[in-house]
């Protein structure tokens, strides 16, 4: 291999000849092996979107030569296209606030735009990483605008597959809307329910979770352009300064707007645990839906048996034709690793300190995989759960019948007392409260029909009524 000499303020060190990273992404390489991986394609490319609107904006305003704006320009959309991605070796969890992940962005699109204007990669004096490229920036305003536009582009495939799951869930709730069933309190038979009303209120709290992360959206929108080290703009032109943020919009198309208090928007990273919360608010309410649907579906033969999962792959090396709900199962996982990355990105937004917050790096890695694990969850819950569940009518039906719980239903007509004593031979016997009130002569078999009917018992107030007109 080949090699060319770069120098840093640690000193000379070797770089691959071939290589458009540079001398301090190789440094960064090598302190920090933590996680094997690389940074998030998506941040990669938000890092080229800000360089190339900053090379724009100090064209435009005469600090910076249009040829050289051209050239970082165009090694920009390369980025952006998804070219050059290699080049970037840093791991996403890295100590200095991130300034690892904004050298190699600096270094990558230098040698490419060195390169653009016929020259040798690491020939600086052409196209210089800080000077040129990191022109009006610095890594506590650049690193936390692109975690943001990142952010963004990833919620938004996110919303798009719980809209998905909403729909799923509200088709499934007409599909069951006849099915009554045993409603549950604490695990023990409480009074019935219809099928289609749970699945009706699995579809509300996605409405309302997809609804909370509509509003966190807004919020990222505000960005620290301009602001540079500490939010007080050091070492960026004042046109630049007004500039950025709108032609940073054009380049993105995302209504990006500047924050009225750059400081604050340098030190405080709370935006990030108002994101983490909405998602592992989300997370929490798959996992309980997840945890229904395991119930419901537990037997064959021996538990529940009130839904059918569909069949996906084998459940046991041991056990022949044993069939688990492993959808449901992953879609817990996804929600105790979600619950766990943000404890870890609540522990590194509160451990800020003064003007800056170095540990960005690991909020990201954790709210990028918190975002995308989500995405990735509710897409085979869709996929391979919800849209192929399928209701076991007579199961449901007769579990009702043979339920105590019944007796909820028929209280308000015969008396709390009298219900009661209902129940307890019921519980003693193992005959049905309807045998037990019909063969007392309590109510007359039409008048149970009433009140026993799948609506009646699941809605206020019908079977009362019905009761009183007769």
């Amino acid at each position: 291999m080949e090699f060319r000499m770069e120098s840093d303020s640690i000193g000379l060190r070797q770089v691959p000849k071939d290589a458009y990273y540079g001398v301090q992404s190789l440094r960064a390489m090598e302190n920090f092996k933590i996680t094997g991986l690389k940074l998030n394609e998506e941040f990669i490319k938000s890092l080229a979107e800000i360089k190339k609107a900053s090379a724009i904006t100090n064209s435009a305003i005469g600090l910076l030569d249009e040829k050289i704006e051209k050239a970082i320009t165009a090694a920009c959309d390369e980025i952006i296209e998804g070219k050059l991605h290699e080049e970037f070796i840093v791991d996403p969890v890295q100590g200095g606030a991130g300034t690892s992940s904004n050298m190699n962005a600096n270094e990558v699109i230098a040698n490419r735009a060195i390169e653009i204007l016929g020259e040798e990669k690491g020939n600086y004096k052409i196209v210089h990483p800080n000077d040129h490229v990191n022109m009006g920036q610095s890594t506590n305003d650049v690193i936390p605008t692109a975690g943001k536009i990142t952010i963004l582009r990833l919620l938004e495939k996110a919303m798009s597959k719980l809209e998905i799951l909403h729909k799923a869930l509200d088709e499934k709730s007409e599909e069951f809307d006849d099915v009554i069933k045993m409603g549950r309190t604490q695990m023990q038979d409480a009074v019935p329910i219809r099928l289609g009303q749970e699945f009706k209120a699995y579809s509300s709290v996605i409405k309302r979770n997809i609804a909370r992360l509509n509003k966190v959206e807004k919020h990222l929108k505000v960005i620290n352009m301009g602001g540079t080290a500490i939010g007080t703009g050091i070492n960026a032109d004042e046109e630049y300064l007004s500039k950025i943020v709108p032609t940073l919009n054009e380049v993105t198309n995302l209504g990006l707007m500047q924050a009225e208090d750059l400081i604050d928007s340098t030190q405080n990273l709370d935006i990030f645990v108002e994101v983490s919360s909405g998602i592992k608010n989300c997370a929490v309410s798959l996992s309980k839906m997840a945890n229904d649907l395991r119930l419901m579906s537990s037997g064959p033969r021996t538990g529940f048996g009130e839904i059918n999962l569909p069949s996906k792959q084998n459940g046991s090396s041991i056990m022949p034709g044993k069939v688990n709900p492993v959808i449901p199962e992953v879609m817990n996982q996804v929600a105790f690793n979600i619950i766990g990355n943000d404890v870890t990105i609540t522990m590194a937004a509160e451990a800020g300190q003064l003007e800056l917050n170095a540990f960005e790096p690991i909020i990201f890695y954790n709210l990028f995989q918190s975002i995308e694990t989500l995405t990735n969850g509710v897409d085979t819950f869709v996929e391979n759960c919800i849209t192929g569940i399928t209701a076991n009518r007579e199961r449901c039906r007769e579990l009702v019948e043979n339920s105590v719980g019944i007796i909820t239903a028929i209280c308000p007509h015969v008396g709390y007392k009298k219900a009661a004593k209902i129940a307890k031979t019921a519980l003693k016997t193992g005959e049905s409260v309807r045998k037990i009130i019909i063969r007392e002569g309590i109510l007359r078999e039409s008048e149970l029909n009433d009140i026993l009917d799948p609506i009646g018992m699941t809605e206020p107030g019908i079977s009362c009524k019905n009761l009183i007109a007769k």
